[in-house]
């Protein structure tokens, strides 16, 4: 499996990447979280959305694999813990699980959705959205190739998983769920400054593959290529998202295939 070489600066995603949480609200629409209910929030961040479960009403837990980030939930008076989600370690404890735009980064999606299955009550919910088929192609096709033009491989390190309608439902099946719906969403995405900011806060893993003294070019090499695709006349920069977004429910027992 790959080792993601990536940080998680809470002050660089908040200036970066806040536009993520922001447009997690349909997903908390979807969700529909209920006062009193119990809600894993898999893959929180810094707990800008999980706060949006917790004014619901909810008892919500955080989790997230950077300890930065949890640290900046916990600020937030989140209950926030620092936990792998391909190694969930909880059982029948929540009536709900929610994710955003975290687990195309949980290469193990069979063991995710597993682990997700074990923590979740009989009937429970599991709701999210993440990364789906041909998400970011055109950023990935430009680092491919200045990578490439350096006798590099992107391909050894790439950090994702970007799953099909399909092969996401077939996971949610196989875990003992019933997939109630499972969508692909094209969602061409402005950001708030230059594309070098998107690619520091996202694309670390590549950008590491060269040295440090190097990196800065590698960015303006990228940045060049994607320029003339995401980048308007008026210096806007547009990065080709596609989301897929799912609800499922864990099968009673004796229904479904999770052990």
């Amino acid at each position: 499996m790959v080792e993601t070489i990536q940080d998680w600066d809470p002050e660089r995603y908040a200036r970066n990447a806040r536009f993520v949480s922001d447009l997690g609200q349909p997903v908390v629409a979807l969700l529909a979280p209920k006062p009193g209910e119990s809600i894993l929030d898999l893959g929180c961040g810094d707990g800008a959305l999980t706060e949006a479960l917790v004014a619901a009403g909810a008892r919500v837990v955080g989790v997230d694999a950077s300890g930065e980030q949890v640290a900046a939930a916990l600020s937030r008076g989140i209950d926030a813990r620092v936990m792998d989600g391909m190694g969930l370690d909880f059982h029948q404890e929540f009536d709900a699980v929610f994710s955003n735009a975290a687990m195309h980064w949980m290469r193990d999606l069979s063991g995710v959705v597993r682990g997700v299955a074990e923590a979740l009550k009989p009937n429970g919910r599991f709701v999210g959205e993440m990364g789906g088929s041909g998400n970011v192609r055109m950023v990935e096709d430009a680092i491919r190739a200045a990578l490439s033009r350096r006798g590099l491989d992107a391909g050894a390190v790439y950090p994702w998983v970007f799953p099909t309608v399909q092969e996401f439902r077939h996971l949610l099946e196989e875990g003992g769920f019933r997939a109630e719906m499972v969508d692909l969403i094209p969602r061409p995405t402005p950001l708030p400054g230059d594309i070098a900011g998107w690619l520091e806060t996202f694309a670390e893993t590549f950008l590491k593959q060269v040295p440090e003294r190097d990196r800065d070019t590698l960015i303006a090499e990228i940045r060049s290529l994607l320029a003339p695709k995401l980048r308007a006349a008026d210096g806007t920069w547009t990065v080709d998202y596609v989301r897929l977004r799912f609800s499922a429910v864990k099968e009673a027992a004796g229904k479904g295939k999770a052990r």
